[in-house]
């Protein structure tokens, strides 16, 4: 039997343990909101209601992570105020990844409790996948690895550029 080897899955799977009693970490969205963006912090863009970022552990090229400042485990405990801003979010980083990589289409979701999927429970969170025709093979299904064609770094290069364009973008015809 083959072998094949995604070393990368184990800081995922130790960050994934609950942490120790006497011990609390803020949440990814709660620290990741409070940083700038930057390559490093893998943060897009951010408001005073929302924060934008490339996931670290992508299902594929040009994952987004699109979240409420907030710690809020439901969207109806965020204000309207809120849930705009996430569309204004959603709409941009749909556009600005359509632009830039353009997908065959989108996958756009959220999952709320663990036992819908969620892996940052408390804090909820869309995830916006870009699909192809034909990037499913057989590496998912006979070797749960997945392989991504392009660097993390490069994807987040193209996608900060991509959503500064459609910032820049929104505010014009907003005038």
């Amino acid at each position: 039997m083959n072998r094949l080897w995604a070393g990368w899955r184990m800081a995922y799977i130790q960050k994934a343990i609950k942490p120790k009693a006497g011990r609390k970490e803020p949440c990814l969205f709660c620290r990741q909101g409070t940083v700038r963006p930057s390559a490093k912090s893998l943060v897009l863009a951010a408001s005073p209601l929302v924060v934008v970022m490339a996931n670290l552990y992508p299902y594929n090229v040009g994952h987004v992570l699109v979240a409420p400042r907030k710690h809020r485990a439901f969207l109806a405990d965020l204000s309207e105020a809120e849930i705009l801003d996430l569309g204004v979010w959603l709409a941009r980083v749909e556009r600005a990844l359509r632009r830039e990589y353009r997908p065959h289409g989108l996958n756009l979701g959220m999952n709320l409790g663990r036992v819908a999927g969620a892996g940052v429970l408390g804090h909820l969170h869309w995830h916006i996948v870009p699909r192809w025709n034909g990037d499913t093979n057989f590496m998912p299904v006979t070797a749960d690895t997945k392989v991504l064609p392009e660097a993390l770094d490069r994807t987040y290069a193209r996608l900060r550029r991509a959503l500064d364009a459609e910032a820049a973008r929104g505010t014009k015809r907003r005038r």
